[in-house]
């Protein structure tokens, strides 16, 4: 049966207006005027609520196989469609095996197809030092792109490279067409924590702006000298933003991302002894929070994803309290629309905007922009009705994630997903995520 969709709030790639989709098999095939009739057709009318166009997260560490009691492809996907998102990418840590060779690939594909999974799912693959033979035949296997770390990423196996190791790397994923994703600190800047190991000062310290610059201004280097297709994950320091507009206004092939917690949370606010707030990069200061808020504003940034980076919760080690010993990484998957709305509205910005960031946006990234992104003719039937204007407390109790420890607990948001679709039907009332690949 056809469907078909009106809101008074279509977000369309042209602006919000009151609208119509056409919903058959699975796909928009047309988008016409809100007073349109289909006979026959099922309709969803949303009224004054908002439809968005399906969010594309592709920044999520799912961990499956392997270290599934961290977080699972059943719950991760659960608790993106519980938020808005019918799309992810996943990354190639911190599933065992990381997914750095074909055969690993593989193994987190038949991990993934033995799922009841809620939205739809593609992966990343990995860059480490010694697999470069290993990238073309993950990307026609169905990887995406490629993450490098330049830094310890805290797990063993996924090992950091250095200059010497990505120029090869780039290389060939320019011959191949493909991208690179990377995580953007080095070493050298890096503090050895002095003070008290409770105190989130003494971490941000540790892991200054200087070490994010640096790590920025290497990868410009080596896409400009490569031609590769590069991007920078979870952007956080103010300071690397003009490195990130010069490299663009070259017309260069690099782009930047942000996170929801970046833009929600600022250093000066974040309590002693609270280990649930740590990530890498940290979160920065209340002026660095808006700098990246500017940078979205101007297309510095181009995109806001999640990074949700669950653990089990004892690696937190919340009784210590010590961040130098607790797991880093944010909890937010079923959260980031919300958090992201909520600040951007305080500064004037809508829903265009917020379709743009995270949904059109990563979609490009991602090479899924044919099907996935913007509610237009040919997509997806994938969409989202929201309502701008709700607002609620988050309980924690309330997350589908696998762990509910989260540092917007108790936190009031604006704007609630009422209802999300995956191609024309409700993502959480029949879960037929599928696997996408390149």
């Amino acid at each position: 049966m056809d469907l078909l969709v009106k809101s008074r709030r279509m977000v369309l790639p042209e602006g919000v207006r009151p609208a119509s989709l056409h919903v058959r098999d699975g796909r928009i095939a047309a988008v016409g005027r809100h007073d349109a009739a289909l006979a026959g057709a099922r309709l969803i009318d949303a009224g004054d609520d908002a439809v968005l166009p399906g969010l594309v997260d592709t920044h999520v560490h799912v961990n499956q196989p392997g270290r599934s009691e961290w977080e699972g492809y059943c719950t991760a996907t659960e608790a993106a469609a519980a938020g808005g998102i019918t799309t992810i990418v996943d990354m190639p840590l911190n599933s065992v095996p990381v997914t750095t060779t074909l055969r690993a690939l593989r193994e987190k594909q038949a991990a993934l197809r033995g799922e009841r999974i809620s939205c739809d799912v593609a992966l990343w693959g990995g860059v480490v030092p010694g697999n470069v033979a290993e990238l073309e035949p993950m990307a026609q296997a169905g990887a995406l792109g490629f993450k490098c770390f330049l830094i310890d990423s805290g797990i063993e196996e996924f090992r950091w490279v250095g200059e010497g190791d990505l120029r090869p790397a780039m290389r060939e994923l320019a011959r191949m067409g493909s991208t690179l994703l990377v995580h953007a600190e080095v070493q050298g800047p890096m503090r050895e924590p002095r003070g008290d190991p409770r105190a989130y000062r003494t971490y941000l310290e540790s892991r200054p702006r200087a070490s994010e610059n640096e790590a920025v201004a290497l990868a410009a280097r080596l896409c400009r000298e490569t031609r590769a297709r590069t991007h920078i994950v979870h952007h956080s320091s103010a300071d690397a933003l003009e490195t990130v507009r010069s490299v663009r206004r070259e017309g260069l092939p690099f782009s930047a991302e942000t996170c929801p917690h970046y833009l929600f949370f600022a250093a000066e606010e974040i309590p002693d002894g609270r280990t649930e707030f740590k990530c890498a990069p940290p979160i920065r200061e209340r002026d660095n929070r808006e700098a990246l808020w500017a940078a979205l504003a101007d297309g510095t940034l181009e995109m806001v994803v999640s990074d949700h980076s669950p653990c089990a919760p004892a690696l937190k080690k919340l009784e210590q309290g010590r961040f130098d010993e607790a797991w880093g990484g944010i909890s937010g998957l079923q959260l980031s629309l919300a958090v992201t709305f909520t600040e951007a509205a305080k500064r004037g910005r809508g829903l265009g905007e917020i379709a743009r960031w995270m949904s059109e946006a990563p979609a490009r990234l991602a090479g899924l922009s044919a099907r996935k992104g913007a509610l237009r003719a040919g997509c997806d039937a994938d969409f989202v009705i929201f309502d701008p204007e709700a607002s609620f407390t988050v309980d924690p109790a309330r997350l589908r994630h696998r762990h509910k420890l989260t540092p917007y607990a108790g936190r009031e948001l604006r704007g609630k997903v009422k209802q999300v679709f995956l191609r024309g039907e409700d993502a959480l009332e029949t879960p037929r995520g599928e696997e996408l690949r390149r």
